[in-house]
């Protein structure tokens, strides 16, 4: 069967997205990891459906690199907000369905997508380190220079222990660079190094926030390029209003047999 494609990118994390509407497109797990195969399909780091839902603006339903369907995808949310409206679905405030529960989605300036993320009401400690879920569970490890890390390597060594091994956990390795943070992702489903996860910045950013009370936005750089996370701080671990903030951007478009 021949599909049309949609290539997007958010701060280099990068998606495949068809257009489901019709609800005609139905794709085996060894086809999607097929598809987003760097060598002999597409390439992306995963793949999106753009879906009808009653009482939603769409429905996004998002698989890993791996074929496997996933938790929630940040940057993948804020690319499906960005192709929705180019497809002709125009509103000042998106609401549409993922994984993890309803979001809110808005265009902002200079390309920006401002993407409303669950609630947290944990951030769990593990001896300096931090576990929380963003929609995704993840690992945060401060770090004093982030850039020398061989992140697939130790990444890969908290991911696979036996705690996380089964059920998998995305790490971040954070630095702390004047008032804003870097981030470096080893993201599972993917297995290896992504240029950026929108919800490990969110992530990260909810666990500097909460070792430090002065903030409610937190500036992040990441390989792929610059996010921001703004939220309410409701309690000591508590956050509310979690909006991740940055680029999403149209790459190419494609048709390719399947």
């Amino acid at each position: 069967m021949t599909y049309t494609f949609y290539k997007y990118q958010g701060t280099g994390n990068d998606f495949i997205i068809m257009d489901n509407r019709d609800g005609n497109i139905s794709l085996t797990e060894e086809q999607v990891k097929h598809l987003c195969d760097r060598r002999f399909g597409i390439g992306a780091d995963g793949l999106m459906l753009l879906n009808t839902l009653p009482g939603y603006d769409f429905e996004m339903i998002y698989y890993n690199s791996d074929g496997r369907p996933s938790s929630m995808c940040g940057n993948g949310g804020r690319c499906l907000t960005r192709f929705a409206y180019e497809m002709g679905i125009h509103c000042s405030r998106y609401r549409f369905m993922a994984v993890d529960g309803e979001h809110e989605a808005e265009l902002a300036d200079h390309g920006w997508i401002r993407l409303k993320m669950k609630d947290v009401d944990d951030i769990e400690d593990r001896r300096g380190d931090a576990v929380l879920n963003t929609g995704s569970p993840h690992y945060i490890k401060p770090v004093t220079d982030v850039m020398a890390l061989d992140v697939y390597k130790e990444g890969r060594a908290i991911r696979y222990n036996r705690e996380f091994e089964s059920a998998g956990i995305n790490v971040n390795f954070v630095e702390n660079d004047n008032n804003r943070i870097i981030v470096r992702t080893y993201e599972r489903g993917v297995e290896d190094e992504t240029y950026s996860c929108g919800t490990g910045v969110t992530a990260s950013a909810l666990v500097f926030a909460h070792n430090d009370n002065g903030f409610n936005r937190v500036e992040v750089k990441t390989k792929g390029g610059h996010l921001a996370v703004e939220f309410d701080k409701t309690g000591e671990s508590s956050f509310r209003n979690i909006w991740l903030c940055g680029p999403a951007t149209f790459v190419f478009k494609g048709e390719i047999n399947s």
